[in-house]
């Protein structure tokens, strides 16, 4: 019997091999994007130090519970982009996490450049 390949497993493996090659520093942290079937977070971590600098997710009081999972997302992107810029935190490496480029990730990563970031 053919058997699905796990999708969170493939992702895993695809977030690795980007990891490998792209890291945070105190300078230019990375912007870490997490996507469950809810909810979407946005990390800003420094790798050298191991520390996450800020942090949003569509848990946050900030973000309303009655937008679409999309406009949570763009929300999101938003809300990381005024806690990073507040940081003193302009450039980041944008991480998306194994996911595709697309829809809500996406959504997160316009709506952050075009509220200060730059990546």
């Amino acid at each position: 019997m053919i058997s699905k390949p796990d999708k969170n497993k493939t992702r895993a493996k695809r977030h690795a091999r980007v990891r490998g090659k792209i890291s945070g520093t105190s300078e230019r942290p990375r912007l870490n994007v997490f996507r469950s079937n809810k909810n979407i977070y946005a990390q800003l971590i420094d790798d050298v130090a191991g520390v996450t600098l800020a942090s949003a997710s569509t848990l946050d009081k900030e973000v309303s519970d009655d937008l679409s999972k999309t406009d949570a997302a763009a929300a999101v992107g938003e809300l990381i982009a005024k806690r990073a810029v507040a940081a003193g935190k302009k450039d980041v490496i944008f991480d998306r996490g194994g996911y595709l480029y697309h829809g809500r990730v996406a959504a997160l990563a316009e709506a952050a450049r075009e509220n200060g970031l730059e990546f």
